[in-house]
C-alpha cells in the first residue's frame, strides 16, 4: 500500500480566487483538483491554467460526468487533466468510453460514490479497468452532523478488497486519518480545511505529519 497523497480541492466560484489559494498551497500538496463548482463556473479554462502553472502536479477535473463520457473526457484530458471524475450513477457504457479516452491519454477515471450503488457495481467498474473511486461525505451530510462510522469503514475496506484505490473526502481533518489506516487510500481530499485555514501551510503540514505517522513505512 503506497503512502496516501494530499489533494487540494478548489471549490471556488471564480478562477482568480482559486489561483490565489493554490499559489499559497502548491508546495505542500501532491494533487490539485479543479472542483465541480470551479469547473461549472470557469469551464476547462480552469484546468488549462492550472496545468500551465503547475505542470508537475497531478491535476483532477472533477466533472462528475453522468453522460457523454467520451466527449467530456476528451475535453478534460485535452485541457491537461490527469484524472477525471465520473458519477457512480452513470451508465457503464459512459464509464467505459471515458476510461478509453483516459487510457489513450495516460490518465485515469475516478468513480465518485454518491447515492445508491452496490459492491457488484464496484466490481463491474474494476473489471472495466478503472482503478480509483472517491468515497465522499457530501457538504449536506457534513452540515447535518453525519460523521464517519463503522459502516463507512467496512464499506471502504470491501472496496479496497475489490482492488479499488480510494480517495476520501468530506470535512477531513488530520485527527480523522487513523480511522483509515487499513484502507487502500490513494489520497485525502481537503478543501476548506486548507483553503480557509488561518495558516494554510501549517494546516497542510499537519496532514502530512499525520500521514507520515500512519503510513511512513510505506513508499510514496
Amino acid at each position: 500500500m503506497a503512502k496516501p497523497q494530499l489533494q487540494l480541492a478548489l471549490d471556488h466560484t471564480n478562477l482568480e480566487s482559486a489561483l490565489q489559494t493554490v499559489k499559497i498551497l502548491h508546495p505542500y500538496i501532491d494533487i490539485i483538483e479543479s472542483g465541480t463548482i470551479l469547473c461549472v463556473s470557469e469551464g476547462m479554462k480552469a484546468v488549462r491554467e492550472l496545468r500551465a502553472l503547475y505542470p508537475d502536479h497531478t491535476l483532477v477535473a472533477d466533472l462528475k460526468v453522468a453522460d457523454a463520457g467520451e466527449t467530456l473526457a476528451t475535453e478534460a484530458f485535452n485541457a491537461g487533466a490527469d484524472w477525471m471524475t465520473v458519477i457512480c450513477a452513470a451508465p457503464l457504457a459512459t464509464m467505459a468510453k471515458a476510461h478509453e479516452v483516459a487510457q489513450a491519454r495516460g490518465g485515469e477515471i475516478q468513480i465518485e460514490l454518491f447515492g445508491n450503488w452496490t459492491l457488484d457495481d464496484a466490481r463491474a467498474w474494476h473489471q472495466l479497468g478503472i482503478k480509483q473511486a472517491i468515497y465522499h461525505r457530501g457538504r449536506d451530510a457534513q452540515a447535518s452532523g453525519q460523521s464517519w462510522g463503522k459502516a463507512d469503514l467496512d464499506l471502504m475496506k470491501q472496496l479496497s478488497d475489490i482492488g479499488l484505490e480510494l480517495s476520501i473526502t468530506g470535512g477531513i481533518v488530520p485527527e480523522d486519518l487513523p480511522l483509515f489506516r487499513d484502507i487502500t487510500v490513494r489520497a485525502f481530499i481537503v478543501g476548506r480545511a486548507l483553503a480557509q485555514a488561518a495558516d494554510p501551510a501549517a494546516a497542510a503540514n499537519a496532514f502530512h505529519s499525520a500521514i507520515d505517522a500512519l503510513w511512513g513505512d510505506q513508499h510514496a
